[in-house]
């Protein structure tokens, strides 16, 4: 039996009405980058900015320099930056021992003469069991949304940049509800601390305020009391979800359900909930087109060359391609007859990160959940489900599919993927490893 709401909950759902000039999509992470910059330098009265974290690199100290700054010329202004506690307290996978961001947020806050606050939220009592992937930033009366973190790759800096979508939607009452959520169900909690003051208090110590937290949150949602759940016209209607069963999970898998003629779906991390997978089965059966873009093995942010170092991260992408191999293969019949359409992507040495789902020529979802197990039972997710019945924001949605499109090439068949016996000699041991412990299936609901 179905877990989710039958089919009109979608269209029931209550959202903000918007008009398609409302919308803005960005084309580059670059342009993200400037986007955020030029609407902090102009912000009147409020910046909320919400990411799984803010990088001490060159894009990071753009960042919190334009916030002090913007700060300094406006004491009035309302600045919140919240991060994930537990991701803010370490280093970067496999780079050794490092004091982590949070200390770059200390040393800068005792540099400067005005309060910008950086919060840490923890999800769970241990990062790997649960991240604050929360996203959308929220200045003056718009909210700027992306899956984006805040560091030099995300926001392409340099040379590289790791592909995400970027979106610029108007809306008073959508911001507004965007800052009453952080404020009342997050900042409102105590498990909810300031990582820029001195002597932050130990996670130990808050083990009892996450799960109240962690509990809280699960009964917690967008206002959408200004709102309509008028079908008529343009809405955005934005979605929260932490846990089993949450409102999120249940409205993306409506979302599968409700495709008649074209489902597309992006992951960069293949590694489908079982629930999403089976209504994607579902969806193949009464004959709609499905097209799935992923990033290349090599585009996967984790990718490290076979001649370099290895690291134990470095074994993620080959386990999502083993996934994505066993997925082609159960479903070359629907590859070979064009129904079903894997597509990878790859430019260069830029990584890939997008997320996102649109279903026939009505529904578009942004949102940083990876479509995987992590984000449908774990961290804390959010999303905007465009509903477009009358079609007024096609041209647009269409450009960024194509735009997305790029640098793809699809997969006739699973064969011309690579198996475990291609991959290199540390990557086949630790396979193996895997497979002797019998804690694949465990691994695979944590990743």
């Amino acid at each position: 039996m179905r877990f989710y709401p039958p089919k009109t909950t979608l269209a029931a759902l209550r959202g903000f009405d918007m008009t398609a000039d409302s919308i803005t999509i960005l084309p580059t992470a670059a342009d993200y980058r400037r986007c955020l910059l030029e609407h902090i330098a102009s912000a009147r009265r409020r910046i909320y900015i919400t990411a799984l974290y803010l990088q001490k690199d060159e894009s990071g100290q753009e960042i919190i320099d334009a916030l002090y700054q913007a700060k300094a010329a406006r004491p009035t202004l309302d600045i919140v930056v919240m991060v994930d506690w537990f991701r803010a307290q370490r280093g970067l996978l496999g780079a050794g021992k490092q004091p982590g961001n949070a200390a770059w947020y200390r040393a800068e806050r005792m540099s400067r003469e005005v309060d910008v606050p950086v919060y840490g939220v923890p999800i769970q009592t241990r990062e790997l069991f649960g991240v604050l992937h929360l996203k959308g930033n929220v200045i003056d009366d718009c909210v700027i949304y992306s899956g984006a973190s805040i560091s030099n790759v995300y926001l392409h800096k340099f040379d590289k940049y790791r592909l995400d979508r970027y979106h610029v939607l108007y809306n008073k009452p959508l911001a507004d509800s965007v800052q009453e959520l952080i404020q009342n169900a997050l900042l409102g909690s105590k498990a909810t601390h300031r990582l820029d003051l001195p002597s932050p208090p130990m996670s130990r110590t808050l083990r009892g305020a996450i799960r109240a937290f962690r509990s809280h949150l699960k009964r917690a949602s967008y206002d959408t009391s200004a709102g309509t759940n008028e079908p008529g016209g343009l809405r955005v209607i934005p979605l929260l979800g932490v846990g089993r069963n949450n409102p999120l999970s249940r409205t993306l898998c409506q979302l599968v359900a409700a495709s008649q003629k074209q489902l597309t779906l992006c992951t960069p991390y293949f590694n489908l909930a079982p629930v999403l997978t089976r209504e994607i089965d579902r969806a193949l059966k009464r004959g709609v087109t499905i097209d799935i873009i992923i990033g290349d093995k090599t585009s996967n942010d984790f990718f490290i060359p076979p001649e370099k170092p290895f690291k134990l991260s470095a074994v993620l992408p080959y386990f999502y391609e083993i996934k994505l191999r066993g997925f082609a293969r159960k479903h070359q019949d629907a590859i070979a007859r064009h129904q079903l359409n894997l597509q990878l992507w790859k430019e260069g040495d830029h990584s890939f990160h997008l997320k996102g789902v649109w279903v026939d020529q009505r529904y578009t979802l942004l949102t940083g959940n990876n479509l995987n197990p992590r984000g449908f039972r774990l961290d804390l997710e959010n999303a905007l489900l465009i509903d477009d019945p009358q079609a007024e924001w096609a041209v647009q949605r269409d450009e960024e599919l194509a735009q997305l499109s790029r640098h793809t090439r699809r997969v006739d068949n699973y064969s011309a993927l690579d198996s475990p016996s291609d991959y290199p000699p540390q990557v086949r041991t630790l396979l193996r490893r895997v497979r002797c412990a019998r804690i694949g299936r465990l691994l695979y609901g944590m990743l």
